[in-house]
């Protein structure tokens, strides 16, 4: 019997349920906005509201105990210090989900996560700027490496010079 219960456990014992959520957490403070299943994402809110709440008041106390939830040090300097002022004047509801629709493989319903105030274009251009830092990398890395194969070859025929000036 399901009375009262109001945790959905995903098929899985509390550890892995945990850890599970721990994730889900870490990965939409990090992003901004994570795509996963439309049960996922709601129990996934209550997480995240519970956390922002408990930042808001920017106690040693708090921090301790969003630590002992979740226990990744930039996540919850994230929370205390980015999210929390910035939903300060806000009573909840610091998180929307937008359905987009069933999953093509095994038709699970499938949803976006994020903060209300996300902002898609600021991330996605931050996402192309990468994509070009990334880019310019791979470049500069292959010119580097014609660079060194013009040395190689021209070491080679040196050799080769000397080898034969020997006999």
């Amino acid at each position: 019997m399901r009375h009262n219960a109001r945790v959905k456990h995903f098929g899985r014992k509390t550890g892995p349920r945990k850890a599970l959520f721990r994730g889900l957490v870490n990965s939409l403070v990090e992003n901004g906005r994570i795509k996963t299943t439309l049960a996922k994402a709601k129990e996934l809110r209550r997480h995240v509201e519970k956390a922002i709440t408990v930042g808001k008041k920017n106690t040693l106390h708090a921090r301790r105990l969003l630590l002992s939830r979740y226990p990744n040090e930039k996540v919850v300097a994230t929370i205390m210090s980015d999210l929390a002022p910035r939903f300060q004047d806000r009573e909840g509801g610091y998180t929307r989900i937008l359905k987009l629709g069933m999953r093509p493989g095994d038709r699970a319903e499938m949803a976006y996560i994020q903060f209300v105030d996300f902002n898609a274009t600021e991330k996605a251009a931050k996402e192309v700027d990468k994509k070009v830092e990334a880019k310019a990398k791979r470049v500069a890395t292959k010119a580097t490496a014609a660079k060194k194969k013009r040395v190689r070859k021209l070491q080679r025929t040196a050799r080769a010079v000397q080898r034969k000036n020997r006999k």
